[in-house]
């Protein structure tokens, strides 16, 4: 059950990354709202993989795939550069997230 918290709570920290982007060359309501509501959401689910997972392992899974998300995101969506870098560095930290998964 931990490890679902943390996958869910990974994605709606992708949807406060999406939120914070459109909130900084836009604000309006909308936008402030999947900001916020992207992140309280995330740690609101992030805290209650606490209950399953250790602390540590559960944040840098959350971190790890909430910023790999957030990066393919902002290439997908935002036109972000896609060099060959910024791939094998996403890489390098679905690597690590998936090597705390294995050993935990």
């Amino acid at each position: 059950m931990g490890w679902l918290f943390v996958l869910i709570a990974s994605c709606f920290e992708m949807v406060g990354v999406i939120g914070l982007k459109k909130f900084s060359s836009n604000k309006n309501v909308w936008n402030a709202a999947i900001y916020f509501g992207g992140f309280i959401c995330s740690f609101i689910l992030l805290y209650q993989s606490f209950h399953y997972l250790q602390l540590s392992v559960a944040y840098a899974v959350w971190t790890g795939i909430g910023t790999a998300g957030a990066v393919l995101l902002n290439m997908l969506l935002f036109n972000e550069s896609k060099s060959m870098g910024r791939v094998l560095s996403v890489l390098i930290i679905i690597a690590g997230v998936v090597g705390l998964k294995i050993v935990s």
